[in-house]
């Protein structure tokens, strides 16, 4: 019995001196780039564009070490560490960024920044130039005269960022979603600036077929009168259209296993379905106040705005010649594993790895942990 008493206390000992070594979670300062203008992809001239950025670990003499973490579409530059030690959560992939992780930030110089037309455009932590942005011209929102801007505008942006910081070539891009198109348009754009891409639930060439449904997230901001195409900036802005589109993205993003699993039954116990037509399942609850949740810190242009970004992307997979680590999931509901499979086999020198979970889609954020070591070893080459 004592043995056991000793053994309980040894094992007790152990678990705390671990969680004490654990390393604190990096603290880190949102900044704010500026460009006087920009050229869009199409042509069009933004003035005063703006998009923040944070950074983590040191860049080494020669600035070699920098890698680049692009944001999936309802994300933001935070993808791990925390702006305050009190801060709820940290970023989004801070399972496998940071100090001795996957993307390790004692080794290497890893920064991450919004996107052009960022959904989270009224989030205390965001900037981002957009259509919710005073265009200088006119000294009003543009609304739905911002020009039309695609995943390479996002890239192109980028590049100006890590050339303002003296940084002629990046050791790796990183994304997942949203952010592996990206990674696929700096490794088709802009080969000489990048040594590889790691890709995670993403296709180099979207289909017709997400297409489609893009535009089904879309459709609900479009109905809601308050949309007022485009013009509701000092209204009262289009929140129950933007909050069902996020809602379909929560379902789409996700998958049966995570809903058959966690969502079954009523969403009030006392208050049956069958009872009243307003009585509620549990999924149709939390995907609703998911929804709203969004919405508050989110902006329905931007939203359509993103859409059609996404809709716009298209990389040959044959052009991506530098080495690519594309990770996806099998269950995936909006890049199809077929059709991620097909891309990786016409790029030159590209390797795949599959995860798993019951999140669909969002297993790139949610499930990536068991892909650090990948990673890890892929960057290290």
């Amino acid at each position: 019995m004592f043995a056991r008493v000793l053994a309980l206390a040894a094992t007790l000992l152990l678990s705390i001196s671990a969680a004490l070594a654990q390393p604190a979670d990096p603290i880190l300062e949102k900044k704010i780039f500026e460009l006087p203008s920009y050229t869009t992809a199409g042509g069009a001239t933004i003035k005063n564009v703006k998009v923040g950025w944070e950074a983590y670990g040191t860049l080494n003499a020669d600035k070699s070490n920098a890698i680049l973490i692009t944001h999936f579409f309802s994300g933001t530059s935070h993808a791990f560490g925390k702006y305050a030690a009190s801060d709820a959560a940290p970023g989004y992939w801070n399972s496998i960024i940071g100090p001795s992780k996957a993307i390790d930030t004692d080794k290497y110089y890893v920064l991450s920044s919004d996107t052009l037309v960022n959904l989270n455009v009224n989030a205390p932590n965001v900037t981002t130039t957009g259509p919710a942005s005073i265009n200088p011209d006119t000294g009003k929102p543009y609304g739905m005269s911002f020009p039309v801007v695609s995943i390479k505008d996002f890239v192109n942006v980028q590049t100006k960022l890590i050339e303002s910081l003296g940084i002629k070539r990046l050791r790796a891009v990183v994304g997942a979603s949203m952010g592996g198109l990206q990674a696929y348009e700096w490794a088709a754009s802009y080969p000489d600036k990048v040594d590889r891409i790691v890709a995670v639930v993403a296709a180099a060439q979207p289909d017709p077929f997400l297409t489609g449904w893009l535009d089904v997230w879309a459709a609900p901001i479009k109905v809601d009168a308050k949309w007022n195409g485009g013009d509701y900036y000092g209204k009262e802005p289009p929140v129950e259209g933007l909050a069902a589109a996020l809602k379909v993205v929560s379902l789409h993003a996700n998958h049966d296993q995570w809903a058959i699993s966690t969502q079954g039954g009523p969403a009030d116990a006392s208050k049956d379905p069958a009872a009243a037509f307003d009585n509620k399942f549990k999924i149709q609850a939390t995907l609703d106040a998911a929804g709203m949740a969004r919405a508050k810190t989110s902006d329905a242009n931007h939203f359509l705005y993103l859409i059609k970004a996404n809709q716009l992307a298209s990389v040959d997979p044959a052009k991506i010649t530098v080495p690519a680590l594309v990770i996806y999931s099998s269950t995936d509901l909006v890049f199809y594993a077929p059709t991620v499979e097909d891309g990786a086999k016409k790029m030159p020198k590209a390797e795949t790895m599959t995860i798993t979970g019951p999140y669909g889609h969002l297993n790139g954020v949610l499930a990536i942990s068991p892909a650090g070591d990948k990673i890890g070893e892929f960057l290290a080459r």
